[in-house]
């Protein structure tokens, strides 16, 4: 698992910060959270709303800032997580982590202006609902995270099914 904050200017100049939590394997978001102020002790209460009722990953990769402070490394220590630290201002040891940010950035945030909190939460909430079930990856054979059984010409016509207003669109069978 790795995680990584990223931030999201608003319309009126508020700077929202963007804590997620991606599972390698899949390439699975496991949570995200948004505030405007993030501290140690929030950072640590999302890893443990992250992992509340299943085991913790063996390894957590992140980067060495500030919000990982005492209070999250005491979370993480206690979960029985190890955690492996990245260089300094060196953003591709943490490859996973970065590419997914840069996939929303892209994908998501560069096409729309945000408007405020609860704005981003339905913004990256339907972006995450696409990108689990219908988002290919190379790495994944062209699966998506959330594997899917492949639809046959029985199915029906091939129809194009547009998400979040349009921001997305996936192809699907569906009988006529």
């Amino acid at each position: 698992m790795s995680v990584d904050f990223f931030v999201v200017p608003t319309v009126s100049f508020k700077v929202l910060f963007v804590f997620v939590v991606l599972a390698h394997a899949r390439r699975r978001i496991v949570h995200c959270n948004i505030t405007e102020h993030p501290t140690a002790q929030w950072t640590a209460q999302q890893i443990s709303e992250a992992f509340h009722w299943e085991a913790g990953p063996r390894y957590l990769i992140r980067d060495r800032d500030h919000v990982h402070g005492p209070a999250f490394r005491w979370r993480v220590e206690r979960m029985g997580i190890e955690e492996v630290l990245t260089a300094p201002r060196n953003p591709w040891q943490n490859p996973f982590a970065e590419r997914m940010i840069g996939s929303i950035r892209r994908e998501c945030l560069d096409n729309v202006v945000v408007l405020g909190e609860s704005h981003l939460r339905r913004l990256l909430g339907d972006y995450f609902e696409h990108y689990h079930s219908w988002r290919c990856h190379r790495s994944l054979a062209m699966d998506c995270p959330a594997p899917r059984p492949v639809q046959g010409p029985e199915r029906g016509d091939v129809v194009e099914v547009a998400e979040a207003g349009g921001l997305y669109r996936h192809y699907e069978r569906r009988a006529a």
